[in-house]
C-alpha cells in the first residue's frame, strides 16, 4: 500500500493540526477584565487541543486498519508526533511569534492531553476486546 494512502484516513487529524497551528500562533485579544478568560485558560486550551488531536489520530488509524488492534508502536508514534507538534508550536512562539509566550507548562499540558487520549484509546480497546471475547 502506498504510504500516502494512509493520509486519507487522517483527514480530521490534519485539519485539526492546521487549526491548532493557526490558533496557537495568532495574536490573542487582551483579556484584562473581559471575564471571558481566566487564569489557566490557555493551559486548558492546550490540553483540549491535543486530546482531540490524539483521538483523531487514533480514529484515522482504526479506520485505516479496519479494526481496533492494539499496537504499542502505534501509540509510540502518536506520542512522538504530537510531542513534536507541541515542541514546534512552542518554538514558533519563542522565535517567530514573539507576541505569544513560549512556556514549558503549555508543552506539559499538550502532553497531558495526549496521554488522556492514549488512556481513552487503551480503555476503549480493552472494552471492545472484552466484548468480542465473550
Amino acid at each position: 500500500m502506498n504510504k500516502f494512502q494512509v493520509l486519507k484516513y487522517q483527514g480530521w487529524a490534519i485539519v485539526w493540526t492546521i487549526f491548532i497551528l493557526i490558533l496557537c500562533n495568532m495574536k490573542m485579544p487582551d483579556s484584562n477584565g473581559s471575564g471571558i478568560f481566566f487564569e489557566g485558560f490557555d493551559k486548558m486550551v492546550h490540553l483540549g487541543f491535543f486530546f482531540v488531536l490524539t483521538i483523531f489520530l487514533f480514529y484515522g488509524k482504526i479506520r485505516h486498519q479496519h479494526n481496533y488492534s492494539f499496537r504499542s508502536l502505534t501509540i509510540f508514534k502518536i506520542i512522538l508526533a504530537t510531542a513534536s507538534l507541541g515542541a514546534v508550536i512552542e518554538f514558533l512562539q519563542w522565535k517567530f511569534f514573539t507576541y505569544r509566550s513560549a512556556e514549558w507548562w503549555d508543552f506539559g499540558c499538550d502532553m497531558i492531553g495526549v496521554f488522556m487520549g492514549v488512556f481513552s484509546y487503551i480503555l476503549l480497546h480493552k472494552s471492545n476486546y472484552n466484548e468480542k471475547k465473550n
